[in-house]
């Protein structure tokens, strides 16, 4: 068991937070936003999904985030020929002992890049499902554990793009998160021009946090405090998402718990000790918009996924805090008790 003493403090937690969000923000210019998701997803132990159209950086973001934490990384480029025994690993025979040598896969380290995760056939896809759920691999009956902590960031291009397979629902939805990055604005590009002009930063890039610090933090975000009501106001958005008239399919139970853990990883970050609805909130889009099926109707009127949650945020009713109180929570200060107010946005 975790003991206080174990546990890296909020200020060690945002001090080492900093040193690697400014060490991505060198590499990625203008997507302060997105490096943020980014941090919150490693800190909540999650898997982060990046999808966008190609060249806009979503490999280089991925690879900014492996790099600025000296951990053990692997790459897997997906392609159509890629088989499911090239991510998790093989069994083979070994002659001199006369038996079977396991040979792990590229899965087994603590941060896997799965780069254009689309491009590859459904049932290689399939093959992360295992590791990304349970952080553990069977082969032939064995099962072996996986490095901590494990992230998995993959790359997709969109599925309209050619030489593309939709992802499984069942991967999907083990993604806690998805972001775009987007184009930069023209004074974000003009900067890029000078900085990657020459030699890319991401050669120059040193680690600036070790994996045991990392783990430390997680430990830290783990103990952060979410009152009743906020948790009661995240089952309550994902509830909402399973009888929206424009969705086919909500969100499971386990999209519950990722926007709780995003939601304690925010707060950490934010220097708290405790969640609010606003981190919630902040979250939800990013968290659920990935998981859900519009009708075809709905596909039909031109509605995202993306505008139901923002349906639905303006639509629930949101907690609303009152004084401080000061339950224990293991980690210093107290946390605020909430009452009920009407829908708002941030």
């Amino acid at each position: 068991m975790t003991t206080y003493d174990d546990r890296a403090s909020l200020t060690d937690l945002t001090a080492t937070v900093e040193r690697v969000r400014s060490a991505v923000e060198g590499v990625i210019e203008g997507k302060p936003e997105v490096v943020r998701l980014s941090l919150t997803v490693l800190l909540a132990e999650g898997h982060l999904l990046i999808e966008d159209v190609p060249g806009v950086g979503k490999t280089m973001l991925a690879k900014a985030l492996a790099r600025s934490i000296d951990c053990s990384v692997r790459r897997i480029q997906f392609t159509p020929d890629l088989l499911p025994s090239d991510i998790t690993g093989v069994s083979i025979w070994d002659q001199q002992r006369r038996d079977f040598e396991f040979k792990p896969g590229a899965v087994f380290a603590q941060i896997v890049i799965g780069d254009e995760i689309n491009r590859a056939s459904p049932k290689t896809q399939s093959a992360l499902l295992e590791s990304m759920e349970e952080r553990q691999v069977t082969i032939d009956g064995h099962t072996y554990e996986l490095p901590h902590p494990f992230m998995v960031v993959a790359t997709q291009n969109p599925v309209e793009m050619e030489g593309t397979y939709p992802l499984p629902e069942a991967q999907r939805d083990r993604f806690m998160a998805r972001v775009s990055v987007g184009y930069p604005s023209p004074e974000s590009e003009l900067r890029m021009l000078d900085v990657h002009g020459g030699v890319s930063p991401l050669e120059d890039l040193q680690p600036v946090a070790h994996a045991h610090e990392i783990g430390k933090l997680i430990e830290a975000v783990r103990a952060v405090h979410v009152a009743e009501p906020v948790r009661r106001y995240a089952v309550d958005l994902v509830a909402a998402t399973r009888t929206h008239p424009d969705l086919r399919l909500g969100a499971s139970p386990r999209a519950t718990l990722h926007l709780l853990r995003a939601a304690k990883a925010s707060a950490a970050l934010g220097g708290r000790e405790y969640a609010l609805p606003d981190d919630v909130q902040a979250l939800a889009v990013a968290v659920l918009a990935h998981r859900l099926l519009p009708t075809a109707q709905a596909q039909l009127n031109r509605r995202t996924a993306e505008q139901v949650v923002e349906d639905i945020l303006g639509t629930t009713a949101v907690p609303a805090a009152t004084p401080p109180q000061t339950p224990d929570l293991g980690m210093g200060r107290g946390a605020p008790a909430y009452g009920q107010q009407q829908p708002r946005r941030l």
